[in-house]
């Protein structure tokens, strides 16, 4: 249940508090915790493992904040009283591992949006214009343009029995995607299969004058993803690339702030050079106005954090309360916290 107050006066009050209040979680081991979440932070909920990290926050303030903001559920709220939530707070946003897409059809330049701005400036040109080509001439998605010997895909599915489908490419349009015809029409020299095939770093380059296509894709390249396709198929991404593009996608939006984000271990299996671009994202969309909540086991990661949210003390049975909170200065500081034990070593 979301709380709502009434009064003026108590709508006043709640539209200037800095934290949304999660009362009465009492899901699996957790004991009847309530716990106050900063807003426009980062903010790190740590612990053993078993201590009721994943309860607290993905099953119960998760999904509490998405009954909030009327998001459809998939699977039970955990138990709790009351969840207060200031009015400023606009949504909620879970970043997490998987992929960006399930099939070969969606990539990069799909899922931030750029595509679309790319296949106007191909529709745009004088050869198109001639030919009487529009903007879905240049989609994969749409007969017409495409090569319909693997309907854009660019690759053809063989169903495998007991095993995962097996993808090849097409020999038609050898990858391509397009027929001939689509083909034919260059924008500076390239064509629109060839631009899918540029990385991030030459289509920065390539697309210098149009600012829209430059700002989304400059926004990849800062968070190290220079190296990607724009049409590289979303089942070739790992889980921390398919990551960083989600987060990517939202730092690029010109509308932001008063957003929740919700990462679950968002650092499982990346190099320390990853996890530090990660932050340096992480940090950007903090810097404009929201706020991050991070499940995390990695010490790198939570000394970064403006503030901490410490389970425990153990797991299972023995956990499901809230040691300490605080920076990780202060968390350092408590002796009865593994995390603050570790940080005080590291601090």
């Amino acid at each position: 249940m979301v709380k709502k107050n009434s009064s003026k006066s108590s709508k006043k009050e709640e539209s200037t508090k800095q934290y949304i209040h999660l009362i009465g979680a009492n899901e699996n081991n957790l004991k009847n915790v309530s716990v106050k979440f900063p807003l426009n932070v980062m903010c790190g909920i740590t612990g053993v493992s078993g201590s009721g990290k994943s309860t607290l926050t993905t099953q119960t303030l998760t999904k509490g904040l998405q009954k909030h903001f009327g998001y459809v559920i998939d699977g039970k709220i955990g138990a709790h009283e009351s969840l207060e939530v200031p009015n400023f707070v606009k949504d909620i946003i879970v970043i997490d591992q998987s992929p960006i897409g399930r099939t070969p059809r969606s990539n990069p330049a799909t899922y931030i949006k750029v595509f679309d701005d790319i296949r106007k400036i191909f529709a745009m040109t004088k050869e198109s214009q001639v030919r009487g080509y529009d903007v879905g001439r240049f989609s994969f998605n749409v007969k017409g343009g495409r090569c319909e010997e693997c309907r854009g895909d660019g690759m053809i599915k063989i169903e495998m029995n007991f095993l995962p489908d097996v993808y090849v490419e097409c020999e038609v349009c050898k990858g391509k995607r397009y027929n001939q015809d689509t083909l034919d029409i260059l924008f500076r020299g390239h064509n629109i299969a060839e631009v899918l095939d540029m990385d991030v770093n030459r289509a920065v380059e390539f697309f210098e004058n149009h600012p829209s296509i430059h700002r989304k894709l400059q926004t990849l390249q800062d968070v190290g993803l220079g190296y990607i396709k724009l049409g590289q198929p979303s089942t070739q991404l790992s889980g921390g690339e398919s990551q960083r593009i989600k987060l990517t996608k939202e730092l690029a939006k010109y509308k932001s702030g008063h957003t929740i984000y919700i990462l679950d271990e968002p650092t499982t299996g990346l190099h320390f050079e990853d996890i530090r671009k990660l932050l340096v994202v992480m940090n950007r969309l903090v810097d404009k106005g929201n706020s991050m909540f991070v499940i995390e086991h990695n010490l790198d990661v939570i000394k970064c954090c403006d503030y901490l949210i410490d389970m425990g003390p153990e797991g299972g049975d023995l956990g499901g309360e809230v040691v300490v909170t605080g920076t990780p200065e202060e968390v350092a500081q408590c002796t009865k916290s593994h995390t603050g034990r570790f940080l005080k070593k590291l601090l």
